[in-house]
């Protein structure tokens, strides 16, 4: 190979890199910014979980006060209403508790019941751990 043929072969080897080297420049922009638009994403979804699960849960509390007010007026109404003794208000009270707890175990166990997936029993197996500090 002569001296001019190599010379040609080198600059045409050296715009192949220059092509390259644009095209990994170019990835890699495209790249990071796929990667900012996926942390505002999980930003914005962190926050959206964040404000769900306060938001339920203040539900739930309220859901609580109105159980237990509607309790208290229950146990009032046995009371006066059908002229039972505070006693057995309340154990009328409890029993039905008990009934309507046993009712919600047995559907929420049976719901819960099943085939679960390796990820799903792994995932459970080790927020069970965590919480349990085992």
């Amino acid at each position: 190979m002569t001296e001019e043929q190599f010379g040609e072969r080198e600059r045409r080897n050296g715009g192949a890199r220059v092509a390259m080297g644009r095209i990994g420049s170019l990835m890699t922009s495209v790249m990071d910014l796929h990667v900012r638009i996926a942390l505002q994403e999980a930003d914005s979804e962190k926050r959206r979980l964040i404000t769900g699960a306060l938001l339920l849960s203040g539900g739930l509390t309220l859901m609580l006060l109105s159980l237990i007010g509607a309790e208290l007026a229950l146990l009032l109404w046995l009371h006066e209403g059908l002229r039972l003794s505070w006693i057995h208000s309340a154990l009328a009270m409890a029993g039905l508790n008990v009934v309507l707890a046993g009712v919600f175990l047995r559907i929420g166990g049976g719901l819960l019941k099943g085939p679960y997936l390796p990820q799903t029993t792994a995932g459970l197996t080790k927020t069970t751990r965590a919480l349990l500090g085992r």
